[in-house]
């Protein structure tokens, strides 16, 4: 049972960002800082979080909830006909935007929020790797 009116929870979930999310905030200015220069907002398929166009490399950030972390996404109690269906949207999007890059010659680096959360040095340090 949700322990929010309809109206709080509308409040709260018109709160969660789809874009320049703290996450991605923090992970930009750590790349920005190295001294690795980036897009962000581009026309790609699947609205990557930060590009490296001449580098051919994209990056996403994704949440743990909406894209279903195998080590921590918890299956919502409340409202399932909605978010289940949703979250296997995502991952399924997911997978065929990974596709779509990858045929385009994209390299394509996926990071889990909670990746961010344990070590973000090591995060920022496997992106710059991958640009060398």
């Amino acid at each position: 049972m949700d322990n929010l009116t309809k109206v709080q929870r509308r409040k709260n979930m018109q709160n969660i960002r789809s874009a320049n999310t703290k996450m991605e905030l923090i992970v930009r200015s750590l790349l920005h800082r190295k001294g690795l220069r980036y897009r962000i907002h581009t026309k790609l398929i699947g609205k990557p979080d930060i590009v490296f166009p001449s580098k051919k490399v994209v990056v996403f950030l994704d949440s743990c909830f909406f894209h279903s972390c195998p080590y921590h996404y918890v299956e919502p109690k409340s409202n399932k006909k909605y978010w289940v269906p949703k979250i296997k949207r995502n991952v399924n999007r997911a997978k065929e935007v990974n596709r779509t890059l990858r045929k385009q010659g994209w390299k394509v680096i996926r990071i889990w929020e909670h990746q961010i959360r344990k070590n973000l040095d090591k995060v920022i340090q496997s992106i710059s790797d991958r640009l060398a």
